[in-house]
């Protein structure tokens, strides 16, 4: 089913839409949000902020700062990596490994082990709130984001789910990844 999400029919959401529609039903999430992460990376222009400015300590400080408290229910996010690593990924990884397990629990995919599941084209960026709504963020040619379609379909939802928990329970753990893949790389340096 993930390697079909761009079939299913979805409401489609401006990146405005995309965050009205979103605060609301994650208030409501009744079970595990998931998060599925395939892209490598951005514009720079189109990156977090103080990474577009080509700012590496103040970049990972802000995102630091961003913490949320952790709220009642699960929260996994599964990340797809490229045997390159791209400066994006860099500083999503320190950031994820700043929070540790207190925000989310993160697993590590290589791009081959989701090879079968990319022959016409590499899986969503997803965000499933629990069991009622599903979310494929979208992005411009640029790398910046656009919004989203909406799915509502449990059926689809509960499929989804069901391959993500599997592709998750394949993952590595992120601080394995991060210590072998990350921390000998030097701090990235954002193209200008």
């Amino acid at each position: 089913m993930l390697d079909r999400i761009h079939q299913i029919p979805a409401v489609l959401l401006s990146a405005d839409d995309y965050l009205d529609d979103f605060w609301p039903s994650y208030r409501r999430t009744d079970d595990v949000v998931w998060k599925l992460q395939r892209v490598q990376g951005f514009d720079a222009a189109a990156g977090p902020g103080a990474l577009a400015q080509d700012d590496w300590e103040r970049s990972l400080k802000l995102a630091g700062d961003g913490r949320a408290a952790a709220a009642g229910f699960p929260r996994r996010r599964l990340r797809i990596v490229e045997p390159c690593v791209t400066s994006y990924l860099r500083w999503e990884m320190h950031v994820l490994a700043s929070r540790g397990q207190v925000r989310e629990e993160v697993r590590v995919l290589a791009a081959q082990q989701v090879a079968d599941l990319e022959i016409d084209r590499r899986l969503p960026e997803l965000v499933v709130l629990g069991t009622s709504v599903m979310y494929e963020v979208t992005y411009d040619a640029l790398g910046a984001h656009s919004g989203a379609r909406r799915i509502d379909d449990q059926g689809v939802i509960a499929a989804c789910r069901g391959e993500l928990d599997k592709l998750f329970a394949a993952g590595e753990t992120l601080e394995g990844y991060y210590e072998r893949e990350i921390v000998p790389l030097t701090a990235p340096r954002v193209p200008t």
